[in-house]
């Protein structure tokens, strides 16, 4: 599988970043077979969070074993330092390892967050300090909020090596700067800054509850997935062209090896295409910037 560089961390991510929160729906051997399939397939990037149920206990067997081979990102929704580090000591518990590659600030939505978190008594003191510590190799951020409040945390966060960010069909056909996550791709390639792709196969938001509750929903996903192979590899395909490190795959595991088959695959789409699967969505729901939804 392709490769490219994440930013300045110097690691080389493959195009398909394996989210590991599908873990959570799997029995132990379940996601065994699911982590192996992914290295199976030269997955070097995996990305977990202590807010995917038991995931992080799930992908510690396979973890350890391949230590070498997986770039681990994790994350915190933790906004002060004592927060951030316990967390952060938490993970490390669960996963029962030494050290997280990339540990990024999760699920950034909201201008007084990022106040929070660039505090002198902000998660991202316990970052810096976990660092210095060798806890955590590189920092990051995560956010399907507003673009321009990713934009303002570049400006603020001058260590910043990775932004994981909505990208699809659907959000780059729409007008207007709450769904321009195209200028923080570009921002993000001036500043050498890694960028993660989530969303990426958004079909749109699932119906409202009382007309299809969430336990009959036929996806794990927060938002109702494309779910055909072509489809699957079509979103790919637009997400990989658009400048992106790598993508990350989608939640639900029944998904997942028909995105690590479209990453395998993947040999670029042209601009043509891109265009035309643009104007062929941009009328479709978009189950992003989260804020919108709330």
């Amino acid at each position: 599988m392709q490769t490219r560089a994440l930013g300045q961390t110097g690691h080389d991510s493959t195009i398909t970043t394996f989210g590991a929160i599908a873990l959570n729906w799997l029995t132990q051997e379940g996601a065994n077979q699911l982590v192996e399939l992914a290295l199976d397939h030269g997955i070097n990037h995996f990305d977990v969070a202590p807010t995917y149920g038991d995931a992080e206990l799930k992908l510690g067997p396979k973890l350890r074993q391949h230590r070498d081979d997986i770039f681990l990102g994790c994350k915190t929704q933790e906004r002060d330092y004592d927060g951030a580090r316990r967390k952060l000591e938490q993970s490390l518990n669960r996963l029962g390892v030494d050290s997280i590659d990339l540990y990024q600030v999760h699920g950034l939505e909201y201008e007084e967050e990022l106040d929070a978190i660039t505090a002198d008594d902000g998660a991202l003191a316990a970052f810096r300090d976990a660092r210095d510590e060798g806890l955590v190799d590189h920092i990051g951020l995560t956010s399907h909020g507003s673009p321009q409040l990713i934009l303002d945390a570049v400006d603020r966060i001058d260590d910043i090596e990775s932004l994981m960010v909505p990208m699809n069909p659907v959000v780059a056909g729409k007008d207007g700067d709450e769904y321009d996550y195209e200028a923080v791709l570009e921002r993000a390639d001036e500043e050498d800054i890694g960028t993660l792709g989530i969303k990426a196969f958004a079909k749109g938001s699932w119906p409202a509850t009382d007309e299809l509750a969430e336990d009959d929903r036929p996806y794990a996903n927060w938002y109702e997935p494309v779910d055909r192979p072509e489809e699957i590899r079509e979103r790919f395909d637009f997400a990989a062209a658009q400048g992106l490190t790598s993508v990350v795959t989608p939640g639900d595991p029944k998904l997942v090896a028909m995105v690590f088959d479209a990453g395998s695959r993947y040999d670029g789409m042209d601009e043509a295409e891109q265009r035309s699967l643009v104007e062929r969505l941009r009328h479709e729901d978009s189950p992003v910037p989260e804020q919108l939804h709330h």
